[in-house]
């Protein structure tokens, strides 16, 4: 029997491969064990009656929620281009929930694949196709705390992104990798046992194979 797995819609830092992996599997190496059991899938996506602005003082964004409204006729352009993953397993998001911290709640939301990867905007514009279940990252710190601009992907990878991967970006990830390590210090099986992420990554590939 195949793991479940999950899907989600990223609209900032973790639209960059790289950053996804370090996160997910503790290294964007190939060779990784974990990285190579899982198997991605990444498509454009629109998500509609969202707004993302840029969080002061940080190189992410966060995205609030636009009521529509009669009075406010911009309020129903609101939208925000992502990614849109699935493959994610129940660890892949326990991480994800540890990388994004209490500034950020998951949520489930509906979301629209594109034909095109343009990442960089917000507004409508394009073919829209079909709309898809996906969880996502919305913020519930304080709003002061957020800018009124856009954020830019393609600014965040022009100038940001190296310190985001590599060992100029091992901070980011501190978090996440303590908790990881602490988890399997006490689980005595190292990963192994029923619910251990070696054992979650084996029984996908076998039911792939099984498949």
């Amino acid at each position: 029997m195949a793991t479940p797995t999950h899907s989600a819609f990223f609209y900032g830092t973790l639209m960059a491969p790289q950053v996804l992996h370090r996160v997910c599997h503790g290294s964007t190496s190939p060779s990784n064990p974990i990285y190579a059991a899982h198997r991605f899938k990444n498509s454009p996506a629109i998500l509609h009656n969202y707004r993302r602005h840029r969080v002061r003082h940080a190189d992410y964004p966060a995205i609030l929620p636009v009521a529509t409204t009669t009075t406010d006729p911009d309020s129903s352009k609101a939208t925000v281009r992502g990614t849109y993953v699935t493959g994610l397993t129940a660890t892949d998001l326990w991480r994800l929930d540890i990388f994004e911290g209490s500034e950020y709640r998951r949520e489930r939301v509906r979301v629209r694949l594109l034909p095109q990867a343009n990442l960089t905007g917000s507004g409508g514009g394009g073919e829209e196709g079909e709309e898809v279940d996906a969880e996502t990252y919305v913020w519930i710190a304080d709003p002061q705390d957020l800018d009124e601009r856009e954020w830019d992907f393609s600014e965040f990878q022009r100038e940001k992104m190296r310190f985001w991967v590599g060992s100029e970006g091992a901070g980011e990830y501190a978090e996440v990798d303590d908790a990881v390590a602490s988890a399997e210090q006490r689980d005595g099986t190292g990963g192994r046992g029923a619910n251990g992420h070696i054992s979650m990554a084996l029984a996908e590939e076998q039911g792939k194979d099984d498949a």
